[in-house]
């Protein structure tokens, strides 16, 4: 039997993200393998929906979290967390006999990340679609998902798709991360299994490699031009510390990066993706929404932990307005 979070928020959620809740255990600098013995920084909350989940709350929006965990104490700190955020977790089940998913993450000298999973076979790969609430989605705006969580199993592709379907029944919208992760499924299946959630999607944010993944495009803008044939109103492109360019139909903004120090990129992709949202639910210019959304990104990489960076909307119109004020 699957037992549901209780104590929630009053009040509906404007954005849900669906998907894997996990603890992180890092190594604390570059250049400390996994296979080699040695410290870890952790465990902390992360899942790259868990992430856009915090990052929207921390940005005001009223959000909430759909995903599954196990009976133990990482799932104890996954729940205070959310609390401590504010993110109504109603839709956070509990997976009797499985144990919270974990993810190990070690970084080299340029930057690049190296993970193992224990994910699939924990509670996260055993959400039940049935146990999602449709009282849960009452009027919610969009609905966040991540390529991650449709690569682990058909379990959680089928709660994605009620999840969708809950969400569309309300008019609202669909924010789909790509999120290729070759550790999980190999690319080519992963398109597969995302054309029918791109085709849905009314946002997707992809990095630019992504996008010429699903594609098959060695152009970025022919790459995001076929993502918005799919079915998608506005794709973001994300471009590490170069930026960002959002594209519609009408119109191609491209938004600058930040120069920020960076202490730790474990979610900054996620906050980026909450900031994109933010500024569409604000109804701003393209050009606001694309300045923003990579303000957002910049900052969340100035802190370490998967969480720990995701901005304010006040510190992120900070970071713009000071950015201005260097560039007169």
């Amino acid at each position: 039997m699957v037992a549901m979070t209780a104590g929630a928020p009053a009040g509906a959620s404007a954005v849900i993200a669906l998907g894997e809740a996990l603890v992180e255990v890092m190594r604390p600098g570059a250049g400390q393998p996994l296979d080699q013995p040695g410290t870890f920084v952790g465990p902390l909350a992360s899942g790259a929906p868990a992430i856009f989940a915090v990052a929207a709350a921390r940005l005001g929006l009223a959000a909430g979290f759909a995903g599954a965990v196990g009976d133990d104490a990482f799932a104890r700190l996954l729940q205070a967390r959310f609390e401590q955020e504010g993110v109504d977790a109603r839709g956070l089940q509990t997976i009797p006999g499985q144990s919270t998913a974990v993810a190990f993450v070690a970084y080299d000298e340029r930057g690049g990340r190296e993970f193992v999973f224990h994910l699939r076979h924990a509670a996260a790969g055993a959400m039940q679609a049935e146990a999602l609430d449709p009282a849960f989605f009452a009027g919610v705006r969009w609905l966040h998902l991540s390529g991650s969580t449709l690569a682990l199993n058909e379990g959680s592709r089928e709660a994605a798709r009620r999840a969708l379907a809950l969400t569309q029944a309300q008019g609202g919208k669909l924010s789909l991360d790509p999120n290729l992760r070759p550790e999980l499924l190999p690319v080519d299946e992963a398109r597969a299994l995302l054309a029918p959630f791109l085709a849905a999607a009314t946002l997707v944010v992809p990095t630019a490699a992504e996008a010429r993944a699903l594609t098959g495009a060695t152009d970025d803008e022919v790459a995001a031009r076929s993502l918005l044939a799919m079915g998608a109103q506005v794709v973001a492109l994300k471009q590490g510390s170069a930026g960002a360019t959002f594209y519609t139909q009408d119109e191609t903004v491209a938004a600058p990066g930040f120069v920020v120090e960076e202490v730790d990129p474990t979610g900054a992709g996620d906050c980026f993706n909450a900031a994109c949202v933010y500024g569409l639910e604000q109804r701003w210019p393209l050009a606001q929404v694309a300045r923003f959304a990579t303000a957002a990104g910049a900052l969340a990489v100035t802190r370490q932990g998967p969480m720990e960076g995701a901005p304010t909307a006040a510190e992120v119109q900070a970071l713009i307005q000071q950015n201005g004020e260097q560039r007169r």
